[in-house]
């Protein structure tokens, strides 16, 4: 179920508890948790409605400013019908904290046999250290320059990538990825020492904001949330790559970390 990021910013903070949907067939399920780029997202319950049935309650729910902007919204594929989605903030992903988790021997051991056993079944071989030791090597690198650099498929790079995410090893960048403190300690258990710059501190920038915007903001040298408030919202306007989309992104995340513009 897509959701644009500015309902997901409104859903977390508790503004939107619906949304509306022209589907053929439901698509998700009462039940169901969505991972989403603010946590998870909880599907309390979906059904299908008429549009006639749809009020000015619903409209304001679903966020929309008017109950004729939500109409408006559901004006495409009207051979289609409309579902109505009751949803909830969740929590944030564990996958988050995972991440921080730095495993003891026999987390390690565990981790590792689980590696050889994805190595195993792969069709093409072994990949898994391969991928980590990529991703340690070229933090935030696009995925494209990565796989290729491997001979391998972008999206299938990037499917195997979601596995090792999975278990908290890496991490999803607005450009790229980089290995989490539990992925570093899986690499290291091979003998190998490594240098690693040390990681700036601070909130990453969220990946919402687009990677045109997210390098402009890196050539500036601002890799992180914190940094982003030591300058005027409107001198970053006026890079190249920082549009008014981004610029809305930056907000929410900003006012998800307490932060705020100066």
């Amino acid at each position: 179920m897509m959701i644009r990021p500015a309902e997901l910013a409104a859903i977390r903070a508790g503004h939107v508890d619906l949304a509306f949907r022209r589907w053929t067939a439901p698509r998700v399920k009462g039940g169901t948790r969505l991972r989403t780029a603010v946590g998870l997202l909880e599907v309390l319950s979906v059904e299908q409605v008429a549009p006639s049935a749809l009020r000015a309650d619903d409209a304001r729910r679903a966020g929309s400013q008017s109950l004729a902007d939500l109409r408006r919204a559901l004006a495409h594929h009207q051979d289609r019908p409309v579902f109505r989605v009751t949803l909830r903030y969740a929590g944030p992903d564990p996958r988050e904290e995972l991440r921080e988790q730095v495993p003891d021997a026999a987390g390690i051991a565990e981790l590792t046999s689980w590696l050889d056993r994805l190595d195993r079944s792969s069709s093409t071989g072994p990949w898994t250290r391969e991928t980590l030791a990529l991703i340690d090597a070229r933090p935030e690198v696009r995925a494209p320059e990565l796989a290729a650099s491997l001979g391998r498929p972008t999206a299938e790079f990037k499917r195997d990538v979601r596995k090792l995410k999975e278990k908290g090893l890496t991490e999803s960048l607005a450009i790229g990825y980089r290995l989490s403190p539990r992925g570093q300690a899986v690499l290291d258990s091979d003998g190998v020492r490594r240098e690693r710059a040390p990681r700036a501190p601070g909130t990453a920038l969220p990946r919402s904001i687009g990677a045109p915007a997210t390098r402009a903001l890196r050539a500036e040298g601002l890799r992180t949330l914190e940094a982003v408030v030591t300058r005027d919202r409107d001198e970053l306007a006026a890079l190249h790559g920082v549009g008014p989309v981004a610029l809305a992104r930056l907000d929410e995340a900003l006012a998800g970390a307490g932060l705020a513009w100066p």
